[in-house]
């Protein structure tokens, strides 16, 4: 995991994504909610908060990303990396790490 320690604005390059993680609570079937701390799973579910211009083809186009900031998207549990901005936790994914827009 990275760590930055001032405020900036993340940028991503190519057709990387930055995601906001959604972090579901967790409840027992008798409606006991877990801390973060008892579950071990990482959120596989995440908003997109900014998106990079698209991956360059070999000709030199580029194919623009097929998210926008705001989606809502299922992501690969293992695939992108965690960055902390702020105290924040953030993830940058490549678009292939996107398995689907929720609607």
């Amino acid at each position: 995991m990275f760590y930055v320690s001032c405020s900036m604005t993340i940028k991503p390059l190519a057709d990387h994504i930055l995601i906001e993680p959604i972090k579901e609570e967790e409840k027992t079937k008798a409606g006991i909610f877990l801390p973060d701390t008892a579950s071990k799973e990482k959120s596989e579910e995440g908003k997109v908060i900014a998106v990079g211009p698209g991956k360059k083809t070999d000709e030199g186009k580029i194919i623009p990303v097929s998210v926008k900031p705001g989606d809502k998207v299922l992501f690969s549990k293992y695939g992108p990396s965690e960055i902390k901005v702020d105290d924040k936790e953030y993830l940058i994914a490549r678009e292939d790490d996107i398995l689907a827009i929720i609607e």
